[in-house]
């Protein structure tokens, strides 16, 4: 059984939003959340808790708890820093973060990944998309598409602002034969909803092997054809051209990409790239229009930003 190192954070409901974005852009391997608010009435995003077997208001009613989960061979004082320095930061420039504390532990993995399931239910994701959990039960309802998801150690449970929106884009912008490059895909989600959409073909790549082994187990759930998953780093292992890229990475690994989604988005074919906090809309905007794309729209979400773009070809 492998062993992680758990990071806790305990801090103020309504800084939830800006402790995810710290850790979506660092190494970790799986995050869970226990937010109160629920249990007390007030709807938080849309996923449905089951408090029932945990006691979460060790911290006090107006508390949430974030665990994070990382490799145990890091350095987790490391990790502590980091993780204070970017809230301290943040602090500097004006966010407003309450009081905060940061607790560590390694854990066996049975354990932790047990006790995040309790918090992941069926979840409605755009006009179709129905995210379902391995272990619970769902009928679809009308023209739903149930996607059979056990993230395990990979992101994308479909809760995360980013992954909503890239899986509520290609459902506007998926068209008959189409093919599809889903760069960085985790636990394959973004794929899989391609391929159930009705892509042509689609080929899902990361660099993470937990990541790859995770998506090609989800693809097997969902008893697709049609889907290649890849280990390897971004577009170097991709063949071809495809009329739909989307990359729900960072906007940093996303400037890196742009030229190679250039080189390989068909005529007409959309961009769609996410994993970008608010304040690097305009860095990766400006990086796009350098390059000769155009943008067809922003999403946002939260503090978050999905950007759909095409190449001119003017």
């Amino acid at each position: 059984m492998s062993t992680w190192n758990e990071i806790k954070i305990v801090l103020k409901e309504e800084d939830l939003e800006y402790i995810q974005g710290v850790l979506y852009t660092m190494d970790v391997k799986g995050v869970s959340i226990e937010d109160p608010s629920d249990i007390l009435g007030r709807e938080q995003g849309p996923l449905t808790w089951d408090f029932a077997d945990i006691n979460i208001f060790e911290y006090g009613k107006d508390k949430a708890v974030v665990k994070a989960y990382f490799n145990i061979d890091v350095n987790v004082e490391e990790i502590i820093r980091e993780i204070h320095e970017k809230i301290e930061n943040a602090k500097a420039l004006g966010v407003d973060f309450g009081s905060y504390e940061i607790f560590s532990e390694e854990v066996n993995e049975k354990d932790w990944a047990n006790e995040w399931k309790k918090y992941y239910k069926p979840i409605k994701v755009g006009e179709k998309f129905v995210v379902k959990p391995l272990w619970e039960e769902y009928e679809a309802k009308g023209d739903e598409i149930i996607l059979h998801m056990d993230p395990g150690m990979a992101f994308g449970t479909g809760t995360h602002e980013t992954t909503r929106m890239c899986l509520e884009a290609i459902e506007d912008y998926m068209k008959q034969d189409t093919r599809v490059f889903d760069i960085g895909t985790g636990s394959g989600i973004l794929a899989i909803g391609a391929s159930k959409l009705g892509a042509k073909d689609v080929v899902g790549v990361d660099l993470d092997i937990v990541a790859v082994d995770s998506a090609k187990e989800n693809v097997g759930y969902n008893k697709l054809d049609n889907v290649e998953i890849l280990h390897g780093n971004l577009m170097d292992v991709v063949h071809g051209t495809a009329d739909i890229i989307v990359a729900n990475i960072i906007a940093e690994i996303i400037l890196v990409l742009i030229d190679d989604v250039k080189k390989m988005i068909n005529e007409n074919g959309v961009f769609i790239s996410s994993g970008i906090i608010r304040e690097k809309e305009a860095m990766v905007t400006q990086a796009l229009l350098e390059k000769g794309f155009s943008i067809i729209e922003v999403r946002r979400e939260g503090e978050w930003v999905c950007i759909v773009s095409e190449v001119s070809h003017a």
